[in-house]
């Protein structure tokens, strides 16, 4: 279907608020954005927008983003800081929606960011964050990274090994010293799937806990690199508490530093099963544990990714095909190459028809790849799906753009935002000319 423009839209925001006033009769799932809500006549409302007319206007795949709720949660993380401690940061993690209008939105309310590419740099600053918040991650930074992010301004760079030690020392040479802060592993895990778990001492990312002293000692004594403080991330999708509090409590015997970037990791509601931790009590625990055992007066940073994104965004489908193998296959027209997370960890989402909200038929929800792992949701109950309804799955903000990909040919899908009734493309659909346009004769 073809998309409409931002300036189109700007002149017909009544098509999509037509029914937004009418009462709600279907409670949502808090997997959906804030503010959802499913009308009288039974259609999913978005930031004021029906879903239905959204999917005719802008074709599906599509990923449909609520502004409002972004801007509600980096407001909320930033206000449960700011009532208990007064030397802090928010930084977005990018990875989970390295999406310039995202970046620009978080900006917008004051947050810092994290990136761990020079490409993630590239769009931070392209989004407007500010050079001197933004911390460059990674284990495997390059050369040419690593002067991107001194030629950009970049605050501090986070160092993950000790051949970056040596790398980073080439790169300032004779110039002003690069503020660092140095990761380690502190050897505790929460709950959460082994290919989202970064804090157990077996790992990819940072020094260990018996390596991290002499590497704190190596850049004390560097003339080139100016050692702030620590740097720890256990795991993301984490929905108890306990994990973060031992995890600081693991690095307090490594010495006495000024800061201490305390990762992210804070799960969300991707069904009405999850019951995360309110971000005013993640928060409470972070800062009271680090009062106790760092000492009171420390800068503290947060890095929320998946917490500040997820349940911002849906995606809409369109259901192609509807057959009975032993189980009922609902195919819609996206899959794995716009929702990577269950086919790569297994991940849960919910699905509804989005006109129709309610079960009554066990189904699976697969995608259109040539890939019988291409399956977005295994065991869910939709009302009759047929051929041509538009399906629902809530809580895609995260890490769905970003790990978005071409398989089998499948442009990527846009993103769209909605906000008071109004929507507006935010990155368009890609085109098959797209898909070529790299390409070299010769």
């Amino acid at each position: 279907m073809p998309e409409g423009t931002a300036a189109g839209l700007a002149r017909k925001p009544t098509a999509y608020a037509a029914s937004r006033m009418l009462p709600t009769r279907t409670q949502l799932s808090q997997a959906y954005p804030i503010a959802s809500s499913v009308d009288a006549d039974g259609r999913l409302q978005l930031g004021g927008c029906d879903a239905l007319a959204l999917a005719r206007e802008f074709g599906t795949p599509a990923y449909i983003v609520a502004e409002d709720d972004l801007r509600a949660r980096a407001q909320t993380f930033v206000e449960a800081f700011r009532a208990r401690t007064k030397d802090f940061d928010v930084l977005f993690a990018s990875k989970a929606f390295p999406c310039t209008a995202v970046a620009k939105v978080l900006a917008g309310e004051g947050l810092g960011c994290d990136v761990a590419s020079g490409g993630e740099l590239a769009l931070a600053l392209r989004g407007g964050f500010d050079p001197a918040r933004i911390y460059l991650h990674g284990n495997a930074k390059s050369l040419v990274e690593l002067h991107e992010a001194r030629a950009a301004g970049v605050g501090h760079v986070v160092i993950d090994n000790a051949d970056e030690i040596e790398r980073l020392e080439a790169v300032v040479g004779d110039e002003e010293p690069q503020r660092v802060l140095l990761r380690v592993t502190p050897d505790v895990r929460g709950e959460t799937n082994d290919k989202i778990s970064t804090g157990q001492a077996d790992s990819k990312f940072g020094f260990s806990m018996a390596d991290a002293p002499a590497a704190i000692a190596r850049l004390r004594a560097s003339a080139q690199l100016d050692l702030a403080g620590l740097h720890m991330h256990i795991g993301s999708q984490i929905l108890e508490l306990d994990p973060f509090r031992r995890a600081i409590e693991a690095i307090a015997d490594l010495g006495d530093f000024s800061t201490y970037n305390l990762g992210g990791g804070l799960g969300v509601a991707y069904t009405a099963a999850h019951q995360p931790p309110r971000i005013g009590d993640y928060v409470a625990a972070k800062i009271e544990t680090a009062n106790r055992v760092l000492g009171p007066g420390k800068r503290l940073l947060e890095e929320p990714g998946r917490a500040l994104v997820a349940n911002s965004t849906v995606t809409l489908y369109t259901v192609q095909s509807v057959k009975h193998n032993v189980s009922r296959w609902v195919a819609v027209d996206g899959g794995m190459s716009d929702n990577l997370r269950p086919m790569l960890y297994g991940a849960v989402y919910e699905a509804q028809i989005a006109d129709r909200f309610g079960g009554g038929t066990p189904s699976r929800l697969t995608g259109k790849h040539c890939e019988s792992g291409d399956v977005i949701v295994r065991d869910v109950e939709l009302a009759d799906p047929r051929v041509g309804d538009i399906v629902v799955t809530p809580a895609t903000g995260a890490y769905g753009y970003a790990m978005a990909s071409n398989y089998n040919g499948v442009p990527r899908p846009p993103v769209i935002f909605v906000s008071g009734g109004d929507a507006r493309v935010v990155v368009r659909r890609e085109t098959y000319d797209d898909l070529g346009s790299r390409d070299v004769d010769g």
